[in-house]
């Protein structure tokens, strides 16, 4: 069966080419000779739920899009000798835009003609700079900040902080679709030939609500969306009805049962990795009533589905007795390696998983999803697209910065605390030191501090690649230690291995001055919530190791511990789906969507705070 379909995926693209030429040019009898000869290979070869147009269809969108990123990745190359030129280019192309501009004007970009000039002109700035702005855009005026009226006002993940709304316009989505996704798409079908074929992608991504400004400019995220993604949806197993459902929760269901339908599945898709561990977990408790619906050809009666939806879904659905059958016996073997199992001609899982994602493809990569290769393409964020993942199979994340997506400057990590710091260009930039970075955008942020902190870890030609490290709104820091998410997650794995049988699942820390007397002692220190496989409690001992770590990897934290300044930090084990229930209830108090969420490793939330304290068991 495997190597029958192995040939499948090679010899179709192939043989759709040939159909495609023969339509345009074969005479009528060789046209209707060779659509025979095709219906009946697909017929040969048992392809479920594949018509001829939409393999057609699928055909023409890969290779058009292969094209694109072909000529993106030349240009991009070329961009990368000259990178101070390239960065003008694209300073000057911004300020011209908005010249006329209410805040163009405010900031003489008519008279700016080079790099040195802007920045004098124009200070650094924070999301306060722009907040009046902003609410002058929400409220219908024209010509604030960009010369266009935005497509939507977008909202932050909130991840260092509440969210922020910032704007979004149509280059913007431009440069990510073509100096993103069709370099990463490139450099993906380079690293990985098999994804060059024609299955279909489980793509697990959600509808999000959209509210309205005053002016009916739509409120919402600018990650990848069902609706920002119309054109695409035709490649994932997902049907189009199941957009339509608001709940996650049955959403998630219904994507996971089209998906098992699907035995010649390609390619696992999501925006974060954290959504991809999250399906798995839920993949794991509801399989048996999965497996039901795609036996008997059913939409589970429980899911609250709008009447019309249903219809629609269950037309699609028919009885699969022998896919269910093989899908229970897998199940009921465990779920370690459970992709490949099910899935046996998976060949990538295509997701982000460094920064705050980094432990969720660790534990796909030991558990569900054990021997199947992943990929994160992209370094993004609300403000735009800022690096490509040039080297798919490497096995720490390094972004190629992309010089003509967002002019950018460099604050050097010593001088993050400056309210105007000296900032440094692309090419001035050492190896192996760390920066926050600075962006002007083509959505109305100039000399903007985004808050994350990059280590250059390397140059291609002149470009820098960067490794991402730390948000600063999200550090520890009772005494003025500033302890980063890298560091401390370091520690806290190293921890992990000394507590024995356990597996990390989630963490958040909270530090003690959120929570006053309910912290325990009196020394301001770090309370850490861990949700954990395999253990069910921790000795004093086995929780002190965190701290240890913590010491070991900070000469900063273990020089306040050593005086007292900081007190022991206190480890709290959580129930399970104790994060899961975290972000749905993070969410609820925020604009943030599931497509673009990021666990806070940092609660500065009494309320979230108290949460955890709650589901604390030991």
């Amino acid at each position: 069966m495997m190597q029958t379909h192995q040939r499948l995926w090679i010899i179709l693209p192939c043989f759709i080419a040939l159909l495609a030429v023969t339509i345009t040019c074969a005479p009528a009898g060789s046209l209707l000779f060779l659509c025979l000869c095709s219906m009946a290979l697909l017929w040969k070869l048992k392809i479920k739920n594949r018509s001829i147009s939409s393999l057609l269809a699928q055909y023409v969108a890969v290779k058009a899009v292969g094209w694109l990123g072909s000529r993106q990745r030349n240009r991009l190359e070329s961009d990368t000798r000259d990178i101070h030129r390239v960065q003008e280019e694209t300073l000057l192309q911004r300020l011209q835009k908005h010249s006329d501009t209410v805040y163009g004007k405010l900031y003489q970009f008519r008279s700016i003609k080079d790099t040195e000039t802007f920045q004098q002109h124009h200070p650094v700035t924070d999301y306060n700079h722009y907040e009046k702005f902003v609410e002058r855009v929400a409220k219908g005026e024209q010509n604030v900040l960009i010369s266009e009226k935005p497509l939507i006002l977008a909202m932050t993940s909130g991840t260092s902080g509440s969210s922020r709304m910032l704007l979004s316009t149509k280059d913007t989505n431009t440069e990510f679709f073509l100096q993103g996704v069709t370099i990463c798409l490139d450099a993906m079908r380079q690293a990985f030939p098999a994804t060059d074929c024609l299955q279909k992608t489980l793509k697990l991504f959600y509808s999000p609500i959209f509210r309205q400004s005053e002016a009916g400019v739509p409120i919402g995220p600018n990650s990848s969306t069902p609706a920002s993604s119309k054109h695409m949806l035709h490649l994932y197993t997902t049907p189009a009805p199941v957009y339509q459902v608001v709940n996650e929760s049955d959403a998630l269901y219904l994507h996971l049962l089209f998906g098992l339908k699907d035995r010649n599945l390609g390619m696992l898709e999501s925006n974060f990795c954290s959504t991809v561990f999250y399906a798995f977990k839920a993949l794991q408790e509801r399989w048996k009533d999965l497996v039901v619906d795609v036996e008997v050809g059913t939409i589970n009666s429980g899911l609250s589905l709008k009447a019309d939806v249903r219809r629609a879904l269950e037309k699609l659905m028919k009885p699969d007795p022998d896919r269910a059958a093989e899908l229970t016996a897998q199940f009921e073997e465990g779920f370690e390696r459970i992709a490949l199992r099910i899935w046996p001609q998976l060949h990538l899982v295509l997701t982000v998983d460094s920064g705050s994602n980094q432990i969720y493809g660790e534990m796909l990569r030991r558990h569900y999803c054990k021997d199947i290769p992943f990929y994160s393409p992209f370094y993004a964020a609300t403000e735009g697209l800022i690096g490509v993942n040039l080297w798919p199979q490497q096995e720490s994340r390094q972004y190629l910065l992309c010089p003509r997506s967002m002019f950018c400057e460099f604050i050097p990590e010593e001088d993050l605390d400056s309210e105007q710091p000296k900032t440094l260009l692309m090419e001035q930039l050492q190896e192996g030191h760390n920066y926050e970075l600075l962006v002007t955008n083509a959505s109305g942020l100039f000399r903007y501090r985004i808050g994350d902190v990059v280590k250059v870890v390397g140059f291609h030609n002149q470009c820098p690649k960067v490794e991402f490290q730390y948000r600063r709104g999200q550090m520890l820091s009772v005494r003025g230690e500033k302890v980063s998410e890298s560091l401390f997650l370091g520690a806290l794995k190293k921890a992990v291995t000394q507590w024995p049988g356990a597996r990390l699942i989630d963490y958040s820390c909270v530090e003690s001055g959120i929570l006053g007397s309910e912290s325990g002692i009196a020394q301001p220190h770090y309370l850490v919530f861990v949700e954990l496989n395999g253990v069910r409690n921790l000795s004093e001992e086995q929780r002190y190791k965190l701290d240890h770590c913590l010491q070991e990897d900070s000469d900063i934290y273990r020089s306040f511990r050593m005086k007292g300044s900081i007190g022991p930090m206190r480890v709290q084990l959580v129930r399970e789906g104790t994060f899961q229930d975290l972000k749905n209830r993070m969410m609820a108090f925020s604009s943030a969507s599931s497509n673009n969420f990021k666990i806070q490793r940092v609660i500065r939330s009494r309320e979230m705070a108290d949460f955890l304290l709650q589901r604390a068991f030991s």
